[in-house]
């Protein structure tokens, strides 16, 4: 398979650097072909702007969907944002890898997806009618591809439980998960998650790289999140809310997870 990597983290030497190396050894150990786009060492822009159309013009209103869908649709993006949607049309699974910051990706990470999820290469695809409401979460041009989350916390697995203080992590993953993940088409696998990471000796580690490991070689094996397809039957269109029979009385995100399935 071929298999990119986001990767989010300063410093190469950090827990996460530790782990993004050992994920690509594993892989490509086991035959993958592995890309890595390691944003702080790229120097990554985060901001998205009127540069990144090669012809925007700074002293014209800047219409950030418009000039995407503009740019994306005349081959006139700049390189980096091209060159990233390269390596996800090139990619089977794609794997995002970062932190946990203030309970969400780093900003720089957000910078990728804002600047490489163009008008017309993720979003604003498809027919829109009454009966088809654009191809998206679970249509799209990521279809047919798997992605999963590594994250990193220095919070205890207890603090994100049920009834943790920081809140269920699936529920503060949803919106990468569902919206940044599933929403342009893939199968999203669920997250590995390292916990503690102020509490990481040897031998901890070594467990860690462990179980990592065999997720990395289930990655085509491993049922995805069963999440709700837009198209498939479950919601009203166009008002895009769950049928009154699908899921009574559930509210918030897990309604959009299908129970039993996957």
């Amino acid at each position: 398979m071929n298999i990119l990597i986001v990767h989010a983290h300063p410093e190469p030497r950090s827990l996460n650097g530790s782990l993004k190396d050992f994920s690509v050894q594993r892989l490509v150990s086991a035959g993958h072909v592995v890309q890595v786009s390691d944003l702080y060492d790229m120097g990554w822009k985060a901001s998205l702007d009127v540069s990144d159309s090669l012809d925007g013009d700074p002293l014209a209103r800047f219409d950030p969907s418009e000039a995407s869908r503009c740019a994306y649709a005349s081959g006139r993006q700049s390189l980096d944002i091209a060159g990233e949607q390269d390596k996800l049309r090139w990619a089977d699974v794609l794997i995002l890898q970062f932190p946990l910051w203030w309970f969400s990706m780093p900003a720089i990470l957000k910078g990728w997806i804002d600047r490489v999820y163009a008008y017309g290469f993720a979003y604003g695809v498809g027919e829109h009618s009454d009966s088809h409401w654009g191809d998206r979460y679970g249509e799209g041009s990521m279809a047919g591809k798997r992605a999963m989350l590594i994250v990193t916390t220095g919070g205890w697995e207890s603090h994100y439980g049920p009834r943790g203080i920081n809140g269920p992590l699936d529920d503060l993953l949803f919106p990468i998960q569902h919206g940044v993940l599933h929403y342009p088409g893939f199968e999203v696998l669920p997250p590995f998650v390292v916990y503690r990471t102020g509490r990481v000796d040897e031998g901890r580690f070594a467990n860690i790289c462990a179980s990592l490991g065999q997720r990395l070689d289930d990655l085509w094996l491993t049922p995805p999140i069963a999440f709700r397809r837009q198209n498939g039957g479950d919601y009203e269109i166009p008002a895009l809310t769950l049928k009154d029979e699908v899921a009574p009385g559930e509210r918030g995100f897990a309604a959009h997870v299908a129970a039993g399935r996957g």
